[in-house]
């Protein structure tokens, strides 16, 4: 009898000692071991000679194994894009693919946001002061936002398939956080870009041992022109409207 018991108690070490080899808590010492990348990024004037702001680039990391690639968020999976002065606060805002966006007026007047042109599709209707709306941007890509009341104020959510991103500040440096060893594909997206160069722009990285600096980025920019834009009926805007104090 002593010698079935130690049996099954060497059966059980040996099971548990399989269990902690698993792929599954490889992966989970893969994430222990998950820490920061950075990289540089340029942007590439148009007309050479003319200085360039290389923020609000926006660089994240999509695993390439399917089982760990994001589906849907997991970690903040609620946002806030604020209406204030007239303007969108942030003017660009990097949600993970899935996430709700709340947009609350925080303006003495009635705002009514939409978005038609690309992206995710809505339009929140007029509301007031105080008053907040909501929208989940379940479609990857930017949505380019509007508000049908004040022609000057514009804004981007861009919905990314990854929670692994970070946005370039003024000289171009950006971090991405929590990012595990293994391969990702490298996405890029700019706003003053064509969409055939962010494509080109996409490749595979290897993120292993204590080499955490990401290959320094090129972005070729276009002319950006001040093209007005129409109303959410398709018109142009009541000129009117830019007289009033609301």
């Amino acid at each position: 009898m002593k010698s079935t018991a130690i049996t099954f108690v060497l059966f059980g070490f040996g099971m548990a000692v399989a269990a902690s080899a698993s792929p599954a808590n490889l992966g989970d010492g893969a994430d222990r071991l998950a820490a920061e990348v950075s990289g540089e990024v340029a942007v590439v004037p148009s007309q050479p000679g003319r200085p360039v702001d290389a923020s609000q680039v926006v660089v994240w990391l999509v695993p390439v194994d399917t089982v760990h690639r994001v589906q849907a968020p997991t970690g903040k999976n609620h946002y806030r894009l604020l209406q204030k002065n007239k303007h969108f606060e942030p003017n660009l805002l990097v949600v993970p693919v899935g996430t709700v966006v709340d947009f609350p007026n925080a303006d003495p007047w009635f705002h009514n946001v939409f978005s038609l042109y690309r992206g995710k599709r809505f339009d929140l209707g007029l509301y007031q002061a105080g008053a907040q709306r909501s929208v989940k941007f379940d479609r990857v890509g930017p949505s380019y936002l509007f508000c049908n009341i004040h022609p000057e104020m514009k804004g981007v959510v861009l919905a990314v398939d990854s929670e692994l991103f970070s946005t370039s500040d003024k000289s171009g440096h950006y971090a991405i956080a929590g990012v595990a060893p293994g391969k990702y594909q490298l996405h890029v997206w700019y706003e003053n870009a064509k969409p055939e160069v962010l494509q080109g722009l996409q490749h595979v990285v290897v993120i292993e041992g204590g080499d955490r600096v990401l290959p320094p980025i090129s972005v070729p920019a276009v002319s950006q022109t001040q093209a007005g834009h129409k109303n959410k009926y398709g018109q142009d805007y009541d000129p009117d409207t830019l007289k009033t104090d609301y």
